[in-house]
């Protein structure tokens, strides 16, 4: 193997996998990169078998096609720091290592086995959706964090994010049990194939930072047994199917909560910040009261001492009283772009929901939360 190749298409290429290198693992040789020359195009590998990733980097190939292994953190780390505009990787026969080349700097690296780096699922024919990028970015914005914990094995179904595709429309949907959030996208070309996809939150955000720094207007996505792949120009996420039956999420939606408070979403998010701040540790609870047009936003802890402060209303509401987890409030309002948000009650002891303004970068958007049982 040798060939050389810009120095920021070969960053770029090696940071992008490099999210999918594996760690911690009883399997050394997924700490490995795969780097495989085919022609004038470099392809580059990394998996964690939960995951994996590839991208494609014009090269000018100097000799014939062949595949190889590299330990990846060497190879991000020695990518961050070459000198030159270019770089020029080629085996030292006879010796088991790589001289990679920039400017006056010489790397010799050792080789891992090529025979024990497990193969990377294959790219379906036919896609069975396109999406807009930047409708799957703020999706995955706006959801992937509601998921549970990848530590919490034993409800596997919630660590992960549903993808619902039906004909024209896709629906995005997270929830560990306490909060729920579902974004519902328009598809701008019908999906060739319905169905539903549960992939590893953690995956999913991990694709998410990929897709920022890609400037492909769309992703293509690929279904197989086993595998969504998405796909985005030269790059190619694969996410393991949780081969788990999601909940039936639309049941908890309280669609019918007859009690709307409107008010500003920055203002709403500050009043929660600061709450929070006297919140119990372990429960941290916020109280809301609602009286004709003003919320009161509450919290007390005995260690702490106790915040209250009062928010305009929109429009005059009926009187309520009921506590949420502030963090799960402010997860969902930090990320909302809406000047405006109303969030939908029924009682003390019912979900609530919470729904965004008309910033078009809202819509489809929403949450839900249960609340925390107190005595008031």
């Amino acid at each position: 193997m040798e060939f050389s190749c810009g120095r920021n298409e070969f960053l770029a290429g090696v940071k992008t996998v490099s999210r999918a290198i594996g760690r911690a693992t009883s399997m050394p040789i997924l700490a490995g990169v795969k780097l495989e020359v085919k022609k004038n195009q470099l392809t580059l590998y990394a998996t964690d078998l939960e995951r994996a990733i590839w991208c494609s980097v014009p090269i000018e190939n100097r000799d014939g096609d062949e595949a190889l292994v590299l330990n990846g953190e060497l190879l991000v780390r020695i990518a961050n720091t070459l000198p030159a505009d270019t770089v020029e990787l080629k085996t030292i026969p006879g010796t088991g290592k790589v001289e990679i080349v920039s400017g006056g700097v010489t790397f010799d690296l050792f080789r891992l086995s090529l025979e024990d780096y497990p193969e990377v699922p294959s790219l379906p024919d036919k896609p069975i959706c396109v999406l807009e990028k930047s409708q799957l970015e703020r999706s995955l914005e706006l959801v992937a964090y509601a998921a549970l914990p990848a530590r919490e094995t034993s409800r596997l179904s919630l660590t992960g994010v549903n993808l619902v595709l039906e004909k024209e429309t896709l629906k995005v949907v997270a929830t560990n049990g306490y909060r729920l959030a579902l974004k519902s996208e328009r598809l701008a070309q019908r999906a060739s194939q319905e169905g539903e996809f549960l992939v590893a939150a953690d995956s999913l955000r991990d694709l998410a930072g990929i897709l920022a720094q890609l400037e492909s207007e769309t992703v293509e996505l690929y279904q197989s047994e086993n595998y969504l792949f998405f796909k985005a120009g030269s790059v190619v996420f694969v996410g393991r199917l949780i081969e788990e039956a999601y909940p039936d999420f639309e049941k908890v939606i309280p669609r019918e909560n007859p009690i709307g408070i409107s008010l500003e979403r920055k203002r709403f998010l500050e009043a929660l910040q600061r709450a929070q701040i006297t919140a119990a540790e372990e429960s941290d609870a916020v109280i809301l009261s609602v009286e004709n047009t003003l919320l009161r936003v509450s919290s007390q802890a005995a260690e702490k001492g106790e915040t209250h402060e009062e928010l305009p209303l929109k429009k005059k509401a009926k009187p309520i009283k009921i506590s949420f987890r502030a963090e799960y409030l402010i997860d969902a309002l930090k990320r909302l772009e809406s000047e405006e948000v109303t969030l939908w009650l029924a009682d003390a002891e019912s979900a609530g929901l919470l729904e965004p303004g008309d910033s078009e970068a809202d819509q489809g958007f929403l949450y839900v939360c249960m609340p925390i049982r107190m005595d008031f």
